[in-house]
């Protein structure tokens, strides 16, 4: 069969993809969030406690629903890289990629020889779907939609050179460690960071690749879009949850208000 990824057909397309932040590190929660309707889900490796077994188990999750998963690697590295293509994840993002080297190594990562480096043992790998996909070997380098992080001043410096990167597909702005790099950590909506983000993702569109980021604030999000963001996700589960829970508690425990968690345990 010819190569297929819906997710990355949509973003050479510059079909605008809605995105939901999958944070909780649960299949039971994925597959939820994947009968809501949203375009992509991230499974984040990176700053949530996922690895390659709760990453594969997500994947499985969400595998039967329209909404395309995204894997977000803990890092760049070549052999993680290879372990997430063979448990089937087809769209990589990977964070901190600083320089057009860095993402000319990633691109490797994600192709086989002799374009690129990814070791070959689809036969043993739900990719290949343990080899019921006779082609697979001849389709998967095109099959992978590689998204790398933009999210250091450095890497700003660097934007153009990134984006001009063969086998990149989209660039994605990273806003908190964004904002910490210019010297203003945890403020990513401080005018300077907001600017360094539109000018960053002008020249991602300007390149022809897709431009992402991620923001619960909606007005930011229709911004986002309307200055050509092909990929941008709207929330986060875990933060979704903390806040819908804290707020039914308060409702019938007010003194909770402004508290979370309540008062210190004493067990503690």
């Amino acid at each position: 069969m010819p190569a297929h990824n819906p997710f990355k057909a949509a973003l050479a397309a510059r079909q605008a993809q809605i995105g939901l932040w999958l944070s909780m590190a649960t299949p039971y929660l994925a597959e939820v969030s994947a009968t809501a309707g949203f375009d992509w889900l991230l499974i984040d490796g990176e700053h949530s406690p996922n690895d390659v077994r709760t990453t594969l188990q997500a994947l499985q999750a969400v595998a039967p629903y329209l909404s395309q998963p995204v894997v977000r690697a803990v890092a760049g590295e070549v052999a993680l890289i290879k372990q997430l293509l063979d448990i089937g994840a087809k769209n990589l993002l990977v964070p901190m990629v600083d320089t057009a080297e860095q993402a000319r190594t990633l691109v490797s990562a994600t192709r086989y020889p002799p374009q690129g480096i990814r070791g070959v043992g689809s036969a043993a790998a739900r990719a290949s779907l343990w080899s019921g996909r006779a082609d697979y070997l001849d389709v998967a380098n095109d099959e992978v939609c590689l998204l790398v992080q933009a999210e250091t001043v450095t890497a700003l410096k660097n934007l153009e050179a990134i984006c001009a990167v063969d086998g990149v597909h989209g660039v994605f702005i990273g806003p908190a460690d964004l904002a910490a790099s210019m010297g203003h950590r945890g403020k990513p909506g401080h005018p300077d960071v907001q600017a360094a983000i539109e000018g960053a993702m002008r020249t991602i569109v300007a390149s022809g690749k897709a431009a992402g980021t991620l923001t619960s604030d909606p007005a930011l999000a229709r911004r986002y879009l309307e200055l050509g963001c092909t990929f941008v996700a709207t929330g986060v589960d875990v933060t979704m949850y903390a806040k819908a829970a804290r707020r039914l508690a308060a409702e019938f425990k007010p003194q909770l208000a402004g508290n979370p968690g309540g008062a210190p345990s004493a067990a503690y």
